[in-house]
């Protein structure tokens, strides 16, 4: 592997952390009220939450949390991306569930990457484990004695490295050192990734205020039942899941 430069890490971090930012205040910005309501209205009735703007407040941190970690994932992994460039020449992959490739002491490495331990459920990993043994299957048919290894790469999270489902798991500081041969590369990266991050977040949280007083009023107007002094939930479950129709339940 090449040395890697911490240097031209901070310059790539710096960079496109800007990025996030910018896709992140977008998604608020084109929020649409319905679409906030897409939400678990059962949750959020069981979370006892009485007024409008309460409410708002829990659906619109959820939507951002969905949204972000998805976000924030494309961001890291652009980051392994462009560290396995550095190092040994990795590129982006075109094949189905490969996020990079790249060639290492004689072996050939189909990687997908994920932010954190804990994604997809039991047909999302199914899924990954397929889409991981046909790359594997289609480097051997081009090259048959070459060495290959399929690898899930997991950017944070302690869990061991283990080998499963035909393909080797790595997570948090033993999946960038792999990717870079630098053992303190899961810290090093720490700082450019908060840079100029007080600016981003008071921007995104100017703009997340005027969303949710905008939404409270319109949660207010279509929601409200000025006469008990509470939430219509009645009609707040109705528009978020009525969809009756006798002639399609036959």
């Amino acid at each position: 592997m090449n040395a890697l430069n911490l240097d031209d890490v901070r310059g790539y971090a710096n960079e496109n952390i800007v990025d996030f930012h910018r896709r992140r205040l977008k998604s608020l910005e084109e929020l649409k009220f319905e679409k906030l309501l897409t939400k678990n209205p059962y949750l959020f009735k069981a979370k006892n939450l009485r007024t409008p703007e309460l409410l708002v407040r829990d659906l619109l941190s959820a939507f951002l949390s969905s949204s972000e970690e998805k976000l924030f994932g494309d961001f890291l992994e652009g980051l392994a991306v462009f560290v396995a460039e550095q190092t040994c020449n990795g590129h982006k992959s075109t094949a189905q569930g490969v996020d990079l490739e790249f060639f290492n002491n004689d072996t050939h490495y189909v990687v997908s990457i994920k932010s954190g331990p804990n994604w997809g459920n039991s047909s999302q990993q199914s899924k990954l484990e397929q889409d991981l043994k046909t790359a594997i299957a289609r480097l051997k048919q081009a090259k048959r004695n070459l060495n290959a290894q399929a690898v899930l790469g997991i950017c944070y999270g302690k869990t061991k490295t283990t080998f499963l489902r035909g393909y080797m798991k790595i997570a948090g500081q033993n999946f960038w050192h792999f990717i870079s041969e630098n053992p303190n590369l899961y810290t090093d990266i720490i700082e450019p990734i908060g840079h100029r991050a007080r600016e981003h977040n008071e921007n995104f949280e100017k703009e997340r205020d005027k969303i949710i007083t905008r939404f409270s009023i319109e949660m207010g107007n279509k929601f409200f039942d000025a006469a008990t002094g509470e939430l219509d939930w009645v009609k707040l479950v109705q528009f978020n899941s009525g969809n009756y129709k006798p002639s399609e339940t036959k």
